[in-house]
């Protein structure tokens, strides 16, 4: 089985994927008017904005503190140094650029959702993907098939993924037992989830903040005591990621494209732009200001943030730690563990189990929250349904965390795969649309006002949208 899987990997991510990300990167950064580029120095003033309340929706710092919940997991951590070892440290650079491109992406995405939302039966927003695929393509088909895939990935294999990297981090800590982690893990799953997707947000906003701040400053101190290494640390990951020190070897194709694919791999489980994960939490937000385009851009700054800084610090104390004898099977968690015991002490395997214990379990908790709305979409949200999802989500945490480690990340590329390429195939069919959102977002902008969305301005456009979803904003 893992050889048939791999195989699979091999053809998606050996080439498909990696164009298909790389030109809808590339192709929505040109249609938005380079608008990672243009609005990257009022990310902080976004930010500010962005914490605004509304009764019918999530703030929009609570929808990004959300996402960045799924995001900012065991792949953050495990992910990078398993890249690291598939790819060399060239692969980081490549997971630099899937963030840079990504940007645009994620912008485009969670636009869409904002446009499309719709209100659910006790007045809060729900949307995503599917419901821009059925709304803005007329393609209702298209929107169930994404909806059964980020089932099978958020409801199940992703969260298998997180509960392994937390099992492998305690044993390898304090010979804890993998089994034991699980359970405990799926108990205090259970215990959050069933607060729904406003109580998910209310703990995600001082949870996520908190934890990303306590790795990031790691990293810093880490990096400072051994800055005198910096500089070549740096010079290696941009050679490495073009193959210039394997020239000589005659290895120069086969360590780009190992490079690329480790990078682009892992760099999208991480950030998860065009997945279409985060355009889920991005439609619950009520955006302020008043426009699709705002949560778009605030939703940018978790790429930055995910990819540019938190997986840039595991990067540093991976690759500052310099050559780590491992077997072929060693989980990438233990492999951070192992970095951090070299750079700083044995209390380092400790502190990256309570790291990735607090990251894991806030993504585990988010995808249920991207799964139930998936259930709303298909309408099988009843009380027994969601009760069975719950159960399910508990029990994969408590399989994942005793799973052969090779075939939980395996299980979660194909998935992945299958879930970008439906969603990038429907946002490239949108890209007008998403046009026609950044530039009007642009016009406001440079007119000095308020940016505020009137449907009334586009007839065609007004015809898809959800009735009652922008009608009640305030016009110019």
């Amino acid at each position: 089985m893992p050889d048939f899987f791999s195989f699979i990997n091999e053809v998606l991510w050996g080439s498909v994927m990696i164009y298909l990300l790389l030109g809808a990167g590339v192709w929505f950064t040109v249609r938005s008017g380079f608008i990672q580029f243009r609005y990257i120095r009022q990310f902080g003033k976004s930010l500010k904005n962005s914490v605004t309340p509304h009764p019918d929706g999530l703030t929009s710092f609570q929808a990004l503190c959300t996402s960045l919940a799924a995001r900012v997991g065991s792949g953050n951590l495990a992910g990078v140094a398993l890249a690291i070892g598939a790819g060399g440290p060239g692969a980081v650079f490549w997971m630099w650029v899937t963030a840079i491109i990504g940007m645009a992406t994620s912008f485009a995405e969670c636009s869409l959702a904002q446009l499309y939302k719709e209100r659910d039966r006790h007045g809060h927003f729900r949307g995503g993907p599917a419901w821009y695929m059925s709304r803005g393509l007329g393609m209702q088909w298209m929107g169930v098939l994404f909806s059964v895939f980020l089932l099978l990935a958020y409801g199940f294999i992703f969260n298998t993924v997180q509960a392994n990297s937390v099992a492998h981090a305690l044993r390898y800590a304090c010979d804890f037992p993998e089994w034991i982690t699980g359970a405990i893990l799926a108990v205090l799953t259970l215990l959050v989830i069933v607060t729904g997707i406003k109580g998910v947000a209310r703990l995600m906003q001082w949870m996520v903040p908190t934890m990303a701040l306590l790795w990031i400053t790691t990293s810093l101190v880490v990096t400072l005591m051994h800055i005198g290494q910096l500089p070549d640390v740096i010079a290696t990951i941009f050679k490495a990621a073009f193959g210039w020190r394997e020239a000589a070897s005659g290895a120069l194709g086969y360590t780009i494209s190992q490079a690329l694919t480790a990078g682009f791999q892992r760099g999208m489980l991480s950030n998860e732009a065009g997945m279409g994960s985060t355009p889920n939490a991005a439609a619950a937000a009520a955006s302020w200001p008043p426009h699709p385009a705002a949560q778009g851009i605030v939703q940018m700054i978790g790429i930055f943030i995910d990819t540019i800084i938190i997986c840039s610090a595991s990067a540093m104390i991976v690759l500052l730690a310099g050559p780590i004898s491992h077997a072929p099977d060693t989980a990438g968690i233990q492999l951070i563990q192992q970095a951090l015991v070299t750079l700083t002490g044995s209390w380092g395997a400790g502190f990256v189990s309570f790291i990735v214990s607090l990251f894991a379990f806030s993504s585990i908790v988010a995808n249920y929250i991207y799964a139930e709305n998936n259930l709303i979409f298909l309408r099988l949200d009843s009380r027994r349904t969601l009760w069975m999802l719950r159960a399910c989500i508990a029990v994969m945490v408590a399989i994942g965390s005793v799973m052969s480690l090779q075939l939980v990340w395996q299980l979660a590329d194909v998935i992945m795969a299958l879930m970008a390429i439906t969603n990038l195939t429907a946002i490239l069919l949108l890209s007008p649309v998403v046009t026609l959102i950044a530039r009007d977002y642009l016009r406001q902008r440079k007119l000095g006002i308020k940016p505020v969305f009137d449907a009334t301005r586009y007839p065609e456009i007004e015809a898809q949208i959800a009735p009652g979803s922008w009608d009640d904003l305030p016009r110019q």
